[in-house]
Order: C-alpha cells, then structure tokens, then sequence
C-alpha cells in the first residue's frame, strides 16, 4: 500500500481520483487513516475561520453562540510546539478573544460561555 501512497503523491490532484477509483477504494490509505484517528479518538473539526468568535462557537452549538463570553485562543503551530493548551497558557501564547474577534485559520479555541 506504500507504494500507493508514494504514486498518489506524484499525481495531479484531478488524476488521483482516477487512480484510486482504479483501484476499487474511494480513499487513500492516509484520508482512511485520518479519519479513523479522528472517530476513534471521538475528534471533531470545525470549519470557521472568517466568521466571529460567537458565529463560529454556534458552529458546534447554538448553546454556545448565545452564551458566548470569551474565546481562548491559541494559533495551531503554537499550540503543536507547545503540547498542550495548558502548556500554551502556561507561555503565554493564550490569548482571550472577545465577541468582535474574527476567527483566523488555524485557530484552537476553547469557548467560554454562560447559559
């Protein structure tokens, strides 16, 4: 299957459907192995960026858009590099983010809110 994997890398990105659908799958290894990780593990992501703190935490609730108070935010490659989002806190690359904030790719939230 590496094999597979190494080719498909090669391949325009309109020709890897082709190859796979030649194949009989409709996912590469790497897209399988993802998103098993992620039901496994019992992980969700949310698409949000470009809209307001309140906007995107109404994304996974609407619970959570009406009670918004803050946002605690950290970009991906600092929260990677740290560990952790305590790790994050703990360096002071937490940042909190209020309802006007306007969601960047890339951003780890947690939201805070009061219902």
């Amino acid at each position: 299957m590496s094999t597979v994997e190494s080719e498909l890398t090669e391949l325009p990105s309109e020709e890897r459907h082709e190859y796979l659908k030649s194949l009989g799958v409709n996912e590469s290894g790497l897209g399988n192995l993802i998103r098993e990780t992620y039901s496994l593990l019992g992980l969700r992501t949310y698409f949000t960026s470009g809209m307001t703190a309140p906007q995107a935490a109404g994304v996974i609730h609407s619970d959570f858009e009406k009670g918004f108070i803050r946002a605690e935010t950290v970009a991906y490659d600092d929260f990677v590099a740290a560990g952790s989002l305590a790790a994050a806190r703990e360096k002071g690359l937490l940042r909190s983010e209020g309802k006007d904030y306007v969601v960047k790719e890339g951003d780890v939230m947690l939201f805070r809110f009061n219902v």
